[in-house]
């Protein structure tokens, strides 16, 4: 499998360890990852500027956003401020910060922007994800106007859940890879 976009990795609260499909992704294609300063307590509004500074350095007609747990929220607030056209986002298993299992750590997250992307976006979300529930999930799809993508029983579809290789999830990117490119 080959990608023509560029394709940046955004990890949530801890980033995301060696055995985690986004690592693992990264790894086998040469994603590109956005580094964050704080994984452990980050703020909201130096997530979305890390993201902002990162997209810079591309063409934003060929970049895809892929986040994972908290880093779906930043991609919302820094949609919802900076209004880029990029080719596309997959967001999964969007964490909600308003949920009682949300971790206290991160600041400035909540509440989640409402508000269309103004780009193509994929929400891939899971039946039983303890950091939100399907019926917020659903919420930010048809906020964001995103395609919803339910693949049932699959907690926080992260490595404990037995989510390493993920190649169903590739194949998910593929689709926001091979749409044309905007612009």
């Amino acid at each position: 499998m080959t990608f023509n976009s560029t394709i940046l990795i955004v990890p949530g609260l801890g980033s995301s360890g060696p055995e985690h499909w986004q690592s693992i992704w990264q790894n086998r294609f040469g994603f590109k990852r956005v580094e964050q300063q704080d994984w452990k307590t980050p703020v909201c509004a130096d997530w979305i500027e890390k993201i902002q500074n990162d997209v810079q350095k591309y063409n934003p007609a060929e970049v895809i956003l892929v986040a994972h747990s908290l880093a779906c929220g930043a991609v919302a607030h820094w949609a919802n401020r900076y209004k880029i056209k990029i080719k596309g986002a997959l967001l999964v298993a969007p964490a909600d910060p308003e949920a009682v299992s949300f971790p206290p750590e991160p600041t400035g997250f909540s509440p989640i922007p409402l508000n269309k992307l103004p780009f193509r976006s994929i929400i891939v979300i899971s039946t039983t994800d303890p950091f939100a529930s399907v019926g917020r999930a659903e919420l930010f799809a048809e906020s964001w106007g995103s395609e919803l993508v339910n693949i049932g029983d699959a907690g926080h579809i992260n490595i404990s859940s037995g989510f390493g290789e993920w190649d169903a999830g590739l194949d998910i990117l593929k689709q926001l890879d091979d749409q044309p490119t905007c612009g």
